[in-house]
């Protein structure tokens, strides 16, 4: 004989207990009741769906979101934004929050996509072909390769992504990690990483369309797997951990992720997809965990290739401050050294304001406890005192 499921209790958003029935589920209309509670605790406050799931525990930001378009339907709360989609109280949500109240018929639902009955339709990537000079990058300059293991740095990348060998760029900012990315990959879809990425950012989130109903919006990732293209992770170290790791089944032998935002959709990764990352080792914030380490078996140095500043006809002077400033750095005396970015950004300043002025920038762009000796290092390659670039006197 079975025994029965002994009833749970739920906890409401204002502290008060319900009893659910056997399985945990909610009595009908008791999600709409804790939203408008955490809308009325939080009277005159925008809120997404996702906070209001937070506040209350982790509940589904899809069934928060079907109770916001319930209650916003009844006049219970007021849709603020599209992009995001932020709701707040109305003086009636209190009467909402105090007991579940009746919805209109026709209010409203987040559709739930149907997941596709045969995977879509995606021609592999095509083989590596070998690279003998410069290759033109996505916003038209030139990318001159680099030797890596004795091939162009772009062969390499393609090659790894042939063999599925994942790929962790990383070096101080400016020395190039997204210009040999974009070289290699003409299909990359980007993530742009920093503190503030979610895992909405990645695989996508509920987007309201103009007629007012909502409709799943795949992310990057999901875009990446499904048209079997490179996706490129910037500054991945940014991101939480905990986000990060919704790429990582997508990248190991199962090669597929599941999205429970949306009903448990199952993404399966097309032949071409591919991984790498780009990551800016000292720069607060960057974390490099043990679980994102593993997951590219590949980690390549990316540093200032000082030759090409000089053939790019960069001041040479500025280029030897560099050069002098990076043996510093590597010995730790300094946090800071000039990398390709800033001296083409040096040649750009020379070539409008003089010299002068780009030599006093450089300075004035350095770390306060470092500039001191950045100023001497200029001295001697310009052989004048420069001081950092500033207003002076009223004209």
């Amino acid at each position: 004989m079975t025994t029965p499921a002994t009833p749970t209790t739920a906890p409401a958003a204002s502290g008060t207990t319900t009893t659910a029935p056997a399985g945990g589920r909610l009595p009908n209309g008791e999600l709409r009741r804790q939203v408008a509670q955490v809308l009325t605790d939080q009277a005159g406050t925008e809120l997404t769906p996702r906070n209001i799931a937070a506040a209350l525990g982790g509940k589904s930001s899809g069934a928060i979101g079907n109770a916001l378009a319930a209650l916003t339907a009844g006049g219970y709360a007021e849709q603020t934004s599209t992009k995001p989609v932020r709701y707040r109280s109305t003086p009636t949500t209190a009467d909402a929050a105090a007991a579940p109240v009746a919805i209109p018929s026709g209010a409203p639902r987040r559709p739930r996509p149907p997941r596709p009955t045969t995977p879509p339709t995606v021609t592999p990537a095509a083989p590596s072909a070998p690279v003998t000079g410069p290759v033109t990058r996505p916003n038209g300059q030139l990318y001159h390769p680099r030797k890596l293991s004795g091939l162009p740095d772009v062969t390499a990348l393609q090659k790894l992504r042939d063999a599925g060998v994942a790929a962790l760029m990383y070096g101080p900012p400016g020395t190039g990690k997204t210009s040999v990315v974009e070289a290699a990959f003409g299909d990359l879809v980007t993530v742009q990483g920093d503190g503030d990425t979610t895992v909405a950012d990645i695989v996508g989130e509920y987007t309201q369309t103009p007629d007012g109903k909502f409709v799943f919006v795949h992310g990057p990732l999901v875009r990446a797997m499904r048209e079997g293209r490179t996706l490129f992770i910037d500054d991945a170290t940014l991101i939480p951990p905990t986000v990060l790791a919704v790429v990582y089944p997508a990248m190991d032998g199962r090669r597929q992720i599941m999205i429970k935002a949306n009903g448990g959709e199952v993404i399966d990764a097309a032949p071409g997809f591919y991984v790498v990352a780009g990551h800016n080792p000292g720069v607060h914030g960057a974390v490099l965990s043990d679980a994102l380490a593993s997951r590219f078996s590949v980690q390549i140095q990316v540093s200032t290739d000082y030759d090409l500043a000089t053939q790019l006809k960069i001041d040479t002077r500025a280029v030897a401050v560099a050069r002098n400033l990076s043996t510093r750095q590597a010995g730790g005396e300094i946090r800071w050294a000039p990398q390709l970015r800033e001296l083409l950004a040096f040649q750009k300043i020379a070539d409008v304001l003089g010299t002068d002025a780009a030599a006093g920038n450089l300075i004035g762009t350095a770390p306060e406890e470092d500039r001191d000796i950045v100023a001497t290092v200029v001295k001697t390659a310009f052989g004048k005192t420069v001081a950092p670039l500033a207003l002076g006197a009223r004209i």
